[in-house]
């Protein structure tokens, strides 16, 4: 494997500290059942102070530059008919950086991205945020009273957060089965509608122990009950769930809790070491469980 910095490897997953355009190169073509991940938001947070990491990046024409390495890698480890889910949201732009006060489609843009690198768009999410929150944490002009009392010109709605997911084109010879007693009808259109509403944002893995002091901004965590259900939705037991970028281990976390094995990348060694945990109380979890059944059989 390239440029491993230090990994660990069971039998329920594969966790690599590296570099993801370099990492991603020593994965087997064609071998990740599913991917699901929350890339970098260009600059709009700040994970780490090395130049290797894509929100450090100069300027968005070189994010996109860089990223194209990792869609390009991605295409060639996803299996023929299987789908890669990328968490993202539209980014505001400010006067200081853009020129101007308005938002950038980055969902749209790494549709395009993908598009670029071969891969179908397949399905895209929308999942409801508080706007009152959002107004409180960030303080944006377009979301204060005030500002809809001087000039409703300015005034715009909250940002939403996206699940937009791509296609590798071919046949999936592994098809992802569900009966009536697993996926009912009810469930089933809960998850087709087009705007996930009672996504609860508070129900994330805990990463204050993974923050350092150099850190500008906090880590954002993709929420579980996110990952659940588009793991739930699009593989199977068993399957491989990949994100090139681990973090704290949501998605891998998750994966392995729903008997999926996980397999991730992670620059940062802090984030990286909180991961491993994260993943071993999974796996732990999970073996307990396979114990208690096998008891019962008994």
């Amino acid at each position: 494997m390239k440029k491993v910095i230090n990994q660990v490897i069971t039998e329920h997953y594969a966790l690599y500290n590296g570099d993801s355009c370099e990492v991603m190169q020593g994965l087997p073509d064609e071998s990740m059942g599913y991917s699901i991940f929350s890339p970098p938001f260009e600059d709009l947070y700040t994970y780490s102070d090395s130049p290797r990491d894509l929100g450090n990046c100069r300027s968005t024409e070189e994010f996109y530059k860089q990223f194209g390495y990792i869609v390009a890698e991605l295409f060639r480890i996803t299996k023929p008919g299987r789908l890669v889910s990328i968490h993202c949201m539209d980014l505001p732009t400010t006067k200081a950086s853009d020129g101007f006060i308005g938002l950038r489609d980055f969902p749209g843009i790494l549709r395009e991205l993908f598009q670029d690198y071969g891969f179908y768009y397949h399905s895209k999410i929308t999942i409801w945020k508080d706007p009152v929150v959002a107004m409180q944490r960030t303080k944006a002009i377009g979301l204060l009273h005030k500002q809809l009392k001087k000039d409703s010109a300015m005034s715009r709605q909250g940002i939403a957060d996206y699940i937009v997911t791509m296609r590798k084109p071919g046949e999936n010879k592994e098809p992802i089965t569900h009966t009536n007693e697993s996926f009912p009808v009810s469930k089933w259109q809960e998850y087709a509608s087009p705007v996930w509403m009672n996504i609860r944002q508070s129900n994330t893995l805990n990463r204050t122990s993974a923050r350092e002091e150099r850190d500008e901004k906090h880590i954002c965590p993709l929420q579980l009950d996110v990952i659940e259900r588009c793991i739930e939705l699009w593989t199977n037991q068993g399957d491989t769930v990949f994100t090139p970028f681990l973090g704290i281990g949501s998605e891998a976390y998750q994966s392995i809790k729903m008997h999926r094995k996980a397999v991730g990348i992670e620059l940062k060694e802090s984030y990286f070491e909180q991961a491993v945990k994260n993943c071993e109380r999974a796996a732990n979890a999970e073996e307990q469980l396979e114990f208690l059944f096998e008891g019962d059989e008994e």
